[in-house]
């Protein structure tokens, strides 16, 4: 693919080099479920991960990750299957949807997800010479059907350490994130009690760092807050129903009238919310259980 193709073309690209002009591209059909949802799965874990902490996480998607020749021409491109950056504030590239290699900050993660592709092909050793931090590489449980044997589903970590890849497996970007976990995480159908626990720890642990949690966030911070309030509410609404039961179960101790365990201890719904001036006055007329009822609903 020339230069010039290159510039007109609107596809999703894997890879493209300048010099041989060989791109790598995804053509029709789009690309599957089975590749599109470890991706956007992510991006929700992410943020997940971002409210436990209390600041913000960004991804990026497919950006365009770009090399650039000494004249400011391409030089060679790749788009991966998300970008991840953990200090979005800070770090933000400056070129929109371009991410240049030598100028903008690198994302702290990289996903490629390998259903009818192999990274190890090309891909992973530009990234590794390009310096980026921590790469995963996601095959999803569910294969697609051109998926090589040579695949199988798993997430590895290819973190970097001393200008080379290595296979860690624990993230650093998210600390005690294990690549087992991440990848059970991506596959669920739905989130399990397991991963939800996990993704508090992970974002508690970077939280503790920056001295940030759950409460810095605006969305649970409010959450939370409207917790607190309903739960004073109720608890003021329980309070004056055990007050006024007593008051009344007094009454008719005073007036020598028995009343059931039922009235006792398990009032009528219709009861709790009654103005308290009604409830007395029927208690102070009434000859028994039944006729206190009665005048009560009466009004």
């Amino acid at each position: 693919m020339s230069r010039a193709d290159l510039e007109r073309y609107e596809g999703r690209l894997e890879y493209w080099d300048a010099r041989t002009e060989l791109a790598m591209v995804c053509e029709p059909p789009a690309p599957s479920l089975a590749h599109e949802f470890p991706a956007q799965r992510l991006g929700k874990l992410a943020t997940l991960i971002a409210a436990a902490r209390g600041s913000p996480i960004e991804m990026f998607g497919a950006a365009c990750l770009l090399q650039l020749a000494g004249n400011g021409e391409w030089r060679r491109i790749m788009q991966a299957d998300q970008t991840v950056y953990l200090n979005p504030a800070a770090h933000v590239p400056a070129h929109g949807d371009q991410i240049r290699v030598g100028e903008d900050r690198l994302p702290d993660v990289v996903l490629e997800v390998d259903n009818t592709t192999d990274v190890r092909r090309g891909k992973l050793y530009l990234y590794e010479s390009w310096g980026f931090p921590e790469v995963w590489v996601e095959v999803p449980d569910k294969p697609a059907r051109s998926r090589p044997k040579s695949l199988r589903p798993g997430l590895t970590i290819h973190a970097m350490r001393q200008g080379r890849f290595v296979e860690a497996p624990v993230s650093r970007a998210f600390p005690g994130w294990t690549a087992q976990e991440i990848h059970r995480a991506i596959n669920e159908p739905s989130l399990s009690a397991d991963t939800v626990a996990v993704l508090r720890r992970v974002g508690r642990r970077m939280g503790a760092t920056q001295g940030t949690g759950p409460d810095d966030d605006p969305f649970l911070d409010a959450e939370r807050r409207e917790s607190r309030l309903e739960g004073r509410a109720e608890g003021r609404a329980e309070g004056r129903a055990e007050t006024l039961r007593g008051a009344l179960q007094q009454v008719f101790e005073a007036r020598g009238i028995s009343i059931s365990w039922t009235l006792r201890n398990e009032w009528p719904v219709e009861i709790e919310g009654a103005p308290v001036e009604r409830l007395m006055q029927a208690a102070l007329d009434c000859r028994s259980e039944a006729d206190f009822l009665e005048r009560f609903r009466a009004g």
